[in-house]
């Protein structure tokens, strides 16, 4: 997992644009997602949350895309954790 902490600003469904502090990018089977925490007010999204993304590229740079599959998504925010909790186990 890359410890990130970069502002990234992503368009909602509204058009509108909403700030995110990227905190951490990492694989899970084969694919890249993004941990990010909003800074803005997101719908259906609580403060203390993080929303996990897939980073796709393609020719115009990366796109951020929401995980579809809440069995997937389960897994992701899953190994998230896990990514996690190794960090702090090495830290101490």
């Amino acid at each position: 997992m890359e410890e990130q902490n970069t502002l990234v600003t992503l368009i909602d469904e509204q058009g509108k644009e909403v700030e995110f502090d990227l905190v951490a990018t990492f694989d899970y089977e084969k694919k890249r997602y993004a941990a990010l925490i909003p800074l803005d007010d997101v719908d259906n999204v609580n403060e203390d949350e993080v929303v996990i993304l897939e980073i796709v590229k393609d020719a115009d740079g990366e796109r951020y895309l929401p995980i579809e599959n809440d069995i997937l998504l389960d897994e992701v925010f899953n190994e998230f954790l896990e990514i996690l909790d190794e960090m702090a186990e090495a830290e101490e």
